[in-house]
């Protein structure tokens, strides 16, 4: 293993996959949004000129836009600016400072505040709510989605005020929340009247193996089980179009969408209403929406096979690491053994490699284990990636075996 450290040294490789970013040729595939919208005549739609202000809540057909890929209806769906990360962070800065719909005062009259966090997750989440003080909880996750036999128990008390999650293809760990897990989402009984699920559904359309998986719309069913008010759903098209360039989405019931459209009203008069609409002449509807996504499929599916198949190579029955074979989302996260991840990152980037840093997937920055490793496949170019691989899985290798002799094998 020292031999084959050296070697790759050698190479003074320069590598990154911290983030899932598209490559350029999943931004090529989509380049025709830039001319989608050719004619000033285009601007004027059902007496609206979208180049002016107006239509805080989102375009009607960004909302039907919304509506038919979330399955929910257009009046439950407010569009936002490129980033639903910004939605979820001013829904949470709005229950700090007013509160949310059925809250009985501002969060920040609160006594305690509380926030359930699936783990391992993501870390933008988690620093939202540690930014407000929330003291937070985590929830390990297991293939059905988060435990929730913990998480019905924890929402008995009513400083806990909500949950993130990534119901479809989970960031890391690309599971998928079972029907079981998100009915039971919908009959929580918490403590708190204005506790939330923040649902993060980013990535709704996301497979990259085989065909496009139906999910329950958790809007409905939260109405059903006679709380409307306890879910918002979000998603962008940052990984459909231009990431940080597109467009945004929150759902939820059509009371919270009135209160939140209030409080949004005191911060913005319209969001880009030109870019609304030159995504819905682009994307056009769900059915044509999946058929980009294979293309960007067709990208992304050489790349996780690749990973997946050099983990397996190189790390099959070592009983150091174990991994789940993800079919969609970004990320493929490898759980190390105990007490090595960061130290197999430090190996990593003395040979040039840079990984999402270890603890991130964790709230504070701190995997009490040491162990969750996240791997971000779709940016590097597939032979850059490849070589990412062999480094990483060397690394891993001589952290575990310095974890078992006790010594430092590379200084």
């Amino acid at each position: 293993m020292r031999e084959r450290y050296e070697k790759l040294k050698d190479k003074n490789l320069k590598l990154d996959m911290s983030r899932g970013k598209p490559e350029k040729g999943q931004l090529d595939v989509v380049s025709g949004l830039l001319t989608v919208l050719s004619d000033k005549d285009m601007c004027l739609l059902d007496g609206i000129d979208c180049r002016n202000y107006g239509d805080l809540a989102g375009l009607q057909c960004a909302r039907e836009y919304w509506a038919d890929v979330l399955g929910c209806k257009p009046s439950q769906t407010f569009v936002g600016g490129n980033a639903s990360l910004n939605l979820m962070h001013d829904l949470i800065t709005r229950g700090y400072t007013h509160g949310l719909l059925d809250s009985p005062q501002p969060w920040c009259k609160e006594e305690k505040l509380k926030f359930l966090c699936p783990v391992p997750g993501y870390d933008r989440h988690f620093r939202i709510t540690e930014t407000y003080g929330f003291e937070m909880i985590c929830i390990p996750m297991t293939p059905d989605g988060p435990d929730m036999d913990m998480v019905e128990e924890y929402v008995k008390d009513p400083a806990v005020k909500g949950i993130w999650c990534v119901p479809k293809y989970s960031n890391p760990q690309g599971y998928v929340y079972t029907d079981e897990t998100v009915q039971r989402f919908a009959q929580l009984k918490p403590a708190a009247p204005d506790f939330v699920i923040m649902w993060d559904n980013a990535y709704c359309v996301h497979e990259f193996e085989g065909d496009f998986e139906p999910f329950k719309d958790i809007i409905s069913l939260c109405a059903q089980a006679g709380r409307p008010n306890m879910v918002y759903e979000f998603a962008s098209t940052s990984k459909l179009t231009f990431p940080g360039a597109g467009i945004s989405v929150i759902a939820s019931s059509e009371e919270n969408i009135a209160y939140w459209s209030k409080l949004a009203g005191v911060q913005n008069i319209s969001y880009d209403k030109v870019n609304q609409l030159r995504h819905v002449l682009f994307l056009k509807n769900k059915a044509h929406t999946l058929e980009i996504m294979k293309e960007h499929a067709a990208i992304l599916q050489p790349k996780f096979r690749m990973v997946l198949k050099m983990l397996r190579k190189e790390l099959t029955n070592k009983g150091i690491a174990h991994w789940h074979h993800p079919v969609g989302g970004y990320f493929v996260c490898v759980a190390a053994m105990p007490g090595t991840a960061k130290r197999t990152l430090e190996l990593c980037k003395q040979l040039g490699v840079t990984l999402t840093p270890a603890g991130a997937t964790y709230p504070y920055g701190i995997d009490p284990e040491d162990s969750m490793i996240r791997i971000a496949p779709s940016y590097p170019p597939i032979e850059e990636l490849e070589a990412a691989m062999d480094v990483f899985c060397v690394c891993i290798k001589l952290a575990a075996l310095e974890k078992h002799l006790g010594e430092t094998l590379i200084g």
